[in-house]
């Protein structure tokens, strides 16, 4: 009778009863299973109180987050360095994924491996390359959730990245190139003569090229230099300015609309919607380099390559030695 009114008056700051109390109890060592068999009263009390320390330490961590939207929009919003395009490209993959139903209302501290394999699958199946963009993306919404402390552990890293296989991109014919400078030789499309060049004798991306700045180039020194905040990469190089015979002074600028003009430029020389491969200037450049200078260092370098594995696999197809030499030639050009 004592221990029961001692009860009653331990439990009359809480809305618990003697009853809710013993139904919760044995609940947990029915739980605890062989953890708690075989004790005694003082061992089974010590263990229900870690029980119960735990598991109010756990309901406070989930309590402590927020979902999946607020984190993977807040993410976004914390790369301010990123470029725009780069921002833009990075929202529309978290809008694919928030498209996944029932996805951005998910805690994000609760999120599993299982629930991100099927927003990965959902958002971007049929495509190993965005799923591998996708999977990084995802990845970095949990590290940042991590730092902000709505979640304990990146569930993404348990998710196998898949092997993309490149597609072959063959470098330019001779032809090709000649229709290409033959088209911007046309008035209309002259302003576009240094970028061409550009792509086609120094390996430039056509997204680097269009963001170039007159103080990037150094004519006298014959280079150009790809600044960091230029470069796909993040990374600056030194690129040489070969084959620029015949760009006046008052032609060394990019001109603006720079993406609208390289599409009418290439329509112009007979390059039709699906024909046209894209960093194909790219891979003409690395293929004819490595035919005709038959230097992969110095070619690595002015790709701004970190090895030459890259080089190998996917950028240097086999040119004969006399086709590399009409692509240097500046007769030619």
């Amino acid at each position: 009778m004592k221990q029961r009114k001692l009860a009653n008056e331990i439990l009359k700051f809480s809305s618990l009863s003697a009853i809710d109390t013993a139904r919760l109890a044995l609940e947990a060592v029915e739980a605890l299973g062989s953890l708690a068999g075989g004790k005694g009263r003082g061992e089974l009390v010590l263990l229900l109180r870690r029980v119960v320390r735990e598991g109010v330490k756990a309901v406070q961590q989930a309590e402590q987050t927020v979902s999946f939207a607020e984190a993977a929009w807040a993410s976004v919003e914390a790369r301010a360095e990123l470029r725009p395009t780069s921002r833009r490209d990075l929202r529309h993959y978290v809008r694919r994924m928030l498209r996944v139903e029932g996805v951005g209302e998910l805690p994000l501290r609760g999120m599993s491996t299982k629930q991100c394999r099927h927003i990965l699958g959902t958002a971007f199946n049929g495509s190993a390359h965005s799923f591998k963009k996708g999977r990084a993306i995802l990845s970095s919404v949990f590290s940042y959730g991590m730092r902000q402390e709505w979640c304990d552990t990146n569930p993404v890293l348990r998710i196998e990245v898949p092997r993309v296989q490149e597609k072959h991109i063959a470098p330019l014919s001779a032809e090709e190139v000649k229709r290409l400078h033959k088209a911007a030789e046309r008035p209309e499309h002259r302003a576009m003569r240094l970028s061409l060049r550009l792509m086609l004798y120094g390996g430039i991306r056509p997204a680097e090229v269009s963001r170039l700045q007159p103080g990037d180039f150094c004519w006298e020194e014959g280079h150009v230099l790809i600044r960091p905040r230029t470069s796909k990469t993040g990374g600056g190089r030194l690129v040489p300015l070969r084959s620029m015979q015949g760009i006046r002074a008052h032609e060394r600028t990019i001109p603006r609309n720079w993406q609208r003009r390289w599409q009418a430029l290439r329509r112009a020389a007979g390059f039709r919607h699906g024909s046209w491969m894209p960093d194909v200037c790219r891979h003409s450049f690395a293929s004819y380099h490595a035919a005709h200078f038959k230097n992969l260092p110095a070619l690595q370098l002015e790709m701004g390559h970190r090895d030459l594995t890259l080089l190998r696999s996917r950028y240097v197809s086999p040119v004969g030695a006399h086709e590399g030499r009409l692509y240097w030639d500046e007769r030619t050009t």
